[in-house]
């Protein structure tokens, strides 16, 4: 069984990475069934001005190009907030294997908070999902960017 906190503390270093560039802190890595990192992403939605550069699409174009492979069908994904609707149907369609997430979005959540795009029995695909991995953590990294961004608009 793959250690979902050693996954997450991955996931997590790349939040750190948007965090120091001022992006929104979510990381994403994808890993292989042998354990070993294929691919990463954390947001560069400011920085590539461009709204479909989450995280997780970063890391599973990553990982699919380093498989050369469209189907991640044995990885597992981890990221540190959980996939909104485009992410969690990247995942669908790239038939991932299993996710693990951080912190539940209340506001965007796609893999059972506000929808369960990834749980979906309509669709052709459903990935394992776990929720709450380190999610204090996760959160709290969240919570002190939007602080952070709030106090330097006040000035």
């Amino acid at each position: 069984m793959m250690d979902f906190a050693y996954c997450m503390e991955l996931a997590f270093r790349e939040a750190i990475k948007a965090f120091e560039r001022k992006e929104v802190p979510v990381g994403a890595v994808v890993l292989d069934s042998n354990g070993h990192v294929i691919g990463r992403g954390y947001n560069q939605v400011e920085a590539l001005c461009d709204s479909t550069a989450h995280a997780e699409m970063i890391a599973l174009t990553s990982a699919m190009a380093t498989l050369g492979s469209k189907y991640l069908n044995d990885c597992t994904l981890a990221v540190t907030l959980e996939p909104c609707p485009m992410c969690a149907g990247a995942i669908v369609n790239a038939k991932v294997g299993r996710v693990i997430f951080g912190a539940y979005d209340p506001k965007m959540g796609a893999a059972g908070t506000v929808m369960n795009v990834t749980g979906s029995r309509q669709l052709n695909h459903q990935p394992e999902v776990f929720g709450g991995i380190m999610e204090n953590k996760c959160r709290n990294l969240l919570q002190d960017f939007f602080r952070e961004l709030r106090k330097g608009s006040d000035q």
